[in-house]
């Protein structure tokens, strides 16, 4: 991407921000400003690392780093949550958005401060830039947070730090600067809410699908990395390491998720989710649609493939090809937003564990699939999937379910609760 096209990229960028803060201006609207400029700067020198190779991790080569564009989104998330819940007067998840724009504005200075220590020679304006963005933040938040409430943002921040050193070692070349700012620092958060509902739950309080989420993603993430560190000391393309793999999954799955997910919503989580999918007449016909469009995929798939071993040259999925994978996806939630809001968020949160464990089972070549899929994926490979694993297709999943997994029922009148968000705590 040339740097005209990355110019026009950040005025985008700089209109939506402004036309969100431009509906309700305070003191919020002047931090995501300094931080949108601050953001603007600091992104070239992300690209000049990222070009000359000199960044702390392996980031996915890229035309650029994406950090504008990742720095905003949430802060903007956040500033959108509390006016809509003051509208609605939820008051404590207006504070909840207060805080969740707080934590995106604290993460995205901190992966720019990051960028700014390690460019050689130091530069000066975005150092001021960066100073002067980090006072009106700090400023901000000490008269707009409470001393819970700033404990939070740093709790957010510390699991973020960490998470970055690991998975950002750990798999190399997966993230742009700008994804693993939104990626790590969603799953962060997810983390922090999950161990705070664990810890001061209240049995028969919430709905079952809040926690679905939850439990689901921080699942999938610590058994990516339990198998990660163990096939470090063992070779996972055997049948013994295959069988391991299956066994541990079932007995993590079995004998920690299962568990922790039953203490949470006071039930059996298979039975509850049986009875969740089969409960209406409109479910079973959404289900049954759902299976036809999943099995189209999957002709797609077989057949790109089968075109390819009929041909002598080298053959490569065209992007008209990815096209059909979009409207696949359009097919796929317009029903499910339509008829049933609730059973659409169930089924991604489902659909993302299975595509997230098939990448485990494609990385780590587990038998008797891995090598297959490995096969059948590779044709759809391009310039963005350089690391190690193949992410398309779930940054696809997620930017048509956050909207769902945000806001799973719509704000709801003055004195009530639902419509809070599934992130939202209790």
């Amino acid at each position: 991407m040339s740097n005209r096209a990355v110019l026009v990229e950040s005025l985008l960028v700089f209109t939506a921000v402004l036309a969100v803060h431009a509906v309700v201006w305070d003191r919020f609207s002047w931090c995501a400003v300094a931080l949108a400029v601050q953001a603007f700067y600091t992104q070239f020198k992300w690209d000049r690392l990222l070009q000359q190779g000199g960044a702390v991790f392996q980031f996915r080569g890229a035309a650029n780093s994406g950090l504008l564009p990742a720095s905003m989104v949430i802060p903007l998330l956040g500033v959108v949550m509390k006016e809509r819940c003051r509208a609605a007067g939820i008051v404590y998840f207006e504070r909840f958005g207060i805080v969740v724009a707080s934590t995106g504005m604290l993460l995205a200075l901190f992966l720019s401060v990051l960028a700014v220590g390690i460019t050689k020679p130091v530069p000066t304006n975005t150092c001021i830039l960066t100073g002067v963005a980090g006072s009106v933040i700090i400023y901000t938040m000490k008269h707009s947070l409470t001393v819970s409430e700033v404990i939070e943002v740093l709790e957010v921040l510390l699991i973020f730090v960490y998470l970055s050193m690991i998975l950002l070692y750990l798999l190399p070349r997966c993230f742009t600067p700008g994804e693993a700012l939104l990626v790590l620092g969603g799953i962060s958060f997810v983390l922090n809410q999950l161990i705070k509902r664990s810890l001061n739950v209240i049995e028969g309080k919430g709905d079952p699908i809040d926690f679905f989420l939850l439990v689901a993603v921080v699942g999938v993430v610590l058994l990516g990395l339990f198998f990660t560190v163990l096939f470090i000391f063992m070779d996972s393309g055997t049948w013994i390491s295959s069988m391991f793999f299956h066994m541990m999954t079932a007995v993590l799955g079995l004998g920690v998720i299962m568990p922790w997910l039953y203490r949470l919503i006071q039930r059996n989580p298979l039975f509850w989710l049986l009875q969740f999918l089969f409960q209406t007449q409109t479910r079973l016909y959404l289900l049954v649609y759902w299976t036809f469009l999943a099995a189209l995929a999957c002709g797609v798939v077989f057949y790109q493939n089968a075109k390819r071993s009929s041909e002598s040259k080298k053959h490569q999925a065209s992007t008209i090809t990815r096209k059909y994978f979009h409207f696949i996806v359009v097919a796929t939630y317009v029903p499910g937003l339509i008829y049933d809001r609730q059973l659409l968020y169930v089924a991604a949160v489902l659909c993302l564990a299975v595509f997230i464990f098939l990448e485990y089972i494609r990385y780590f070549r587990i038998k008797p699939f891995g090598q297959t899929l490995r096969h059948l994926l590779s044709l759809f490979l391009d310039e963005r999937d350089s690391g190690p694993l193949i992410l398309t297709h779930i940054y696809l999943l997620l930017g048509m379910s956050l909207p769902v997994w945000l806001f799973p029922r719509s704000c709801a009148p003055k004195g009530t609760l639902s419509g809070a968000g599934a992130l939202v705590p209790y």
